[in-house]
């Protein structure tokens, strides 16, 4: 029978990484103590190399993304998303603002577009 491997989380996989760089570290109890393999700190250590050669030597975009349960997304998308959302929120305002004066004032607006007064006069 197979024995279940451990899901490390990414902060997990950085710890262990880090400790088994230490000096006089014993790798084979430290894996032990995490319930992975070699192999795995292998993977690992590939992947926090990546992620450091990545970060020293992205582009000025690559400095401005940030990740997301998708994936990375760039900072400047966010920005223009939160900016449509915003101007969509003031359009709504506006038209809330206007159904709440036209409710006020008598007047509505009916289902063939013209205006007509509450009291029920239609024209």
């Amino acid at each position: 029978m197979e024995e279940q491997r451990k899901r490390l989380t990414a902060r997990r996989k950085f710890e262990l990484y880090l400790e088994t760089r230490q000096k006089d570290a014993n790798v084979g109890e430290i894996l032990r103590r995490y319930g992975v393999h070699l192999n795995d700190l292998r993977q690992i250590e590939g992947a926090v190399e990546r992620a450091a050669t990545e970060a020293l030597t992205g582009s000025r975009s690559n400095t401005h993304r940030v990740l997301n349960a998708e994936g990375p997304v760039d900072i400047a998308e966010l920005r223009q998303d939160l900016a449509r959302k915003g101007q969509a929120l003031a359009e709504l305002m506006v038209e809330q603002a206007l159904l709440k004066k036209s409710e006020h004032s008598g007047w509505r607006a009916p289902s063939n577009g013209s205006m007509s007064m509450a009291s029920g006069v239609r024209r």
